[in-house]
């Protein structure tokens, strides 16, 4: 684990401005920064950069975080590696890390982008020297400037042609990295073999893979991919995402294929916002990653039964992302074509002519449900709702949702209530109950207010502040592990004051504070502002703390008060009721 300390001193260090600036330029707005959003398309700018609180926030998707949040958002690097990538920004080492003993060594990991590289380098080196895999790629339709473009390379035939990249053959990176492959004998030799070589990049560029395609029709597998590393998994990656992301967001839609050779043939036709999935079905991660970056997308399958599979698996791995902006729809090609060898033979203006006709997610779950049966039965339209159920259940989207009900109930000839009645959906126009609020005569605005003037200047706590602050609700608690984490922490970041409270502070009330926090006006006077909601939280909890202490006494004799009790009763300013010594 990377020590907590280390953590917070790289966001004391680290500045968002510059970490979001390599990605997405950045303009002045007054005391912020604005931009265009990564996460959605959109033509006028909402998202904005604090360099005081060190946050991102934009106003149209609601996206949030911080410098290590944008890392892990927008080039899709676990926490971790943000970590280390912003540890590098600054000159700071990132402490050694306690490992699973049966895991890959932290230097093996560190070493396997250098090999996955020098290996992409040399498969990209043999391609020249090979005529056959020359003529494979242009009887293929590719040019050499696109082939450049995607690094594509050739893999010789042989055993061992990486010994001549890698002397030491028996490096143990290199077996991590899924270039070599040892046998039962202990004998190593290359996985890809007379095989055109498609690197796969992750969001930063680096090379994390490989896809090989066999030249020679009768080998097989056709496709053969990188195994999974530390570095690649293959559930989360999109082959030719890195180079399609600036096109993806200038069509406002992305195009999702089965086979490297489709996304590269699309690109030679000018259509270079199309991404594969490498090998496995398309999962949720590949969904949210996508809509990440497009309102739009567009899955283009072959017309066979496999292709039919892989869109019936992309769509429900989709429903519970679905969102009423998100315009999904799904390209059937004809038997006979896959999109390498539909846009050579129609170009890309009839392609996009296909995709604009695609058929809407709905339209698709709707056919699909009812190609097998007839719904002429009763048997018929209860199979029908049966299937139809989990798939209702699944979307969140309350938009989509309705009109999808409305027309499955038509098609089991039901009205939507009986519908609803008999497979027990929720009413998407029913206003949730509120769990009842916890008792509290404190305004929870002035709970906030006086935590957000402590995030922007922690050096502003006071120890004593600790003293009046009673109760074990959710706004005292909030005020206590403010205070102390500030106490803590006087000369830090708000991004690390919030850091810190995320163990201690209920999630959903830190996304309020934290939504709070960007919104609030950087030009008040903090100290003015905190003395004044200091002073009347003090009286608030000394007027709390009073009618606790007189429900308590009004129990006992007078008699039986203690001097203490007394003095307790003077010191929360109930002198009226304070008690006088009673006649000897």
């Amino acid at each position: 684990m990377i020590p907590e300390s280390f953590i917070q001193e790289l966001l004391n260090r680290v500045d968002i401005v510059d970490v979001i600036d390599k990605s997405v330029p950045l303009k002045k707005a007054g005391a912020n920064y604005s931009a265009c959003c990564p996460f959605h398309n959109e033509k006028s700018p909402s998202f904005t950069v604090s360099p005081t609180k060190q946050f991102y926030h934009c106003f149209g998707c609601g996206a949030h975080g911080t410098a290590v949040g944008f890392l892990m958002e927008y080039q899709g690097l676990s926490f971790v590696e943000s970590i280390h990538e912003l540890a590098q920004m600054v000159g700071m080492i990132v402490p050694q890390e306690t490992r699973d003993s049966e895991k890959p060594s932290a230097k093996v990991v560190m070493g396997l982008q250098e090999v996955l590289q020098q290996a992409a380098d040399y498969y990209k080196a043999e391609l020249k020297k090979s005529p056959r895999a020359i003529e494979y790629l242009k009887a293929r339709g590719l040019s050499g400037k696109v082939a450049a473009k995607f690094q594509i390379g050739y893999a010789p035939a042989g055993w061992q042609n990486l010994q001549s990249v890698f002397p030491h053959c028996e490096n143990e990176a290199l077996n991590v990295a899924g270039l070599v492959v040892e046998n039962e004998q202990g004998k190593r030799y290359d996985r890809f073999r007379d095989r055109i070589m498609f690197p796969i990049h992750d969001q930063k560029g680096q090379v994390i893979g490989f896809g090989g395609r066999v030249i020679n029709p009768e080998d097989t597998p056709k496709y053969y991919n990188s195994p999974e590393t530390p570095l690649f998994q293959k559930g989360h990656e999109l082959y030719g995402l890195f180079l399609a992301r600036r096109a993806i967001r200038d069509a406002g839609r992305a195009l999702v294929v089965e086979g490297y050779m489709d996304v590269v043939a699309l690109a030679q036709y000018g259509i270079e916002y199309a991404v594969a999935a490498l090998g496995t079905a398309t999962t949720p991660f590949h969904i949210t990653k996508l809509m990440r970056q497009a309102d739009e997308i567009v899955f283009c399958f072959d017309g066979d039964n496999a292709g039919r599979t892989a869109a019936w698996r992309a769509a429900m791995n989709a429903l519970p992302a679905l969102t009423d902006g998100l315009k999904l729809s799904f390209l059937f090609l004809p038997k006979e074509h896959d999109p390498d060898s539909f846009v050579r033979e129609f170009g890309k203006d009839k392609f996009e002519s296909e995709m604009k006709a695609a058929m809407p997610l709905s339209q698709y779950i709707l056919r699909h449900l009812s190609e097998n049966n007839t719904l002429q039965s009763q048997e018929d339209k209860v199979r029908f709702l049966n299937e139809a159920e989990p798939i209702l259940q699944q979307i969140k989207a309350p938009r989509s949702a309705m009109f999808l009900r409305k027309k499955i109930a038509e098609l089991a000839q039901l009205s939507i209530d009986e519908m609803h009645s008999l497979l027990k959906l929720p009413n998407l126009n029913q206003t949730p109950v509120q769990a009842r609020p916890k008792l509290s005569r404190t305004p929870s605005s002035l709970h906030k207010r006086f935590c957000l003037m402590l995030l922007m200047q922690p050096s502003l706590a006071k120890a004593g502040d600790l003293l009046w602050v009673v109760g074990q609700d959710e706004e005292a608690q909030l005020l206590r592990h403010t205070i102390e984490t500030c106490l803590l922490h006087p000369h830090s970041k708000p991004v690390v004051i919030m850091r810190a409270l995320e163990t201690k502070v209920d999630a959903k009330l830190l996304r309020d504070l934290a939504r709070d926090l960007h919104l609030l006006d950087e030009t008040l006077d903090m100290a003015l502002e905190l003395a004044g909601a200091r002073q009347q939280l003090k009286q608030i909890y000394a007027q709390q703390s009073g009618h606790v202490l007189l429900s308590q006494l009004s129990e006992k004799p007078l008699s039986e008060l203690t001097e203490a009790e007394k003095a307790m009763l003077r010191a929360v300013g109930f002198k009226t009721l304070a008690v006088k010594p009673e006649p000897k």
